[in-house]
């Protein structure tokens, strides 16, 4: 579980740094700053997972890692273009 939880954490600063390096526009602004949310979401909701209630309430919680992450992964294909 500390594995996932430092490597969420890593994901959120390796994004934010490579944010930090994107050139400033109104357009790349507004990728940089959704990518720069959803990324530090994923450790976020990871951590709320952990102090699930129950085993539905962790599930849930998870649902939400997993959809965090793939709006990450959004974000970072279209900043890639």
């Amino acid at each position: 579980m500390l594995k996932l939880k430092d490597s969420s954490k890593q994901f959120a600063i390796h994004c934010w740094k490579f944010c930090s390096g994107i050139p400033h526009s109104r357009e790349y602004n507004a990728y940089a700053n959704q990518l720069i949310r959803s990324s530090s979401s994923v450790g976020d909701s990871y951590r709320a997972a952990q102090r699930a209630k129950s085993s539905a309430d962790f599930l849930n919680k998870l649902k939400i890692v997993e959809e965090e992450a793939d709006e990450s992964m959004y974000f970072l294909e279209l900043l890639k273009c």
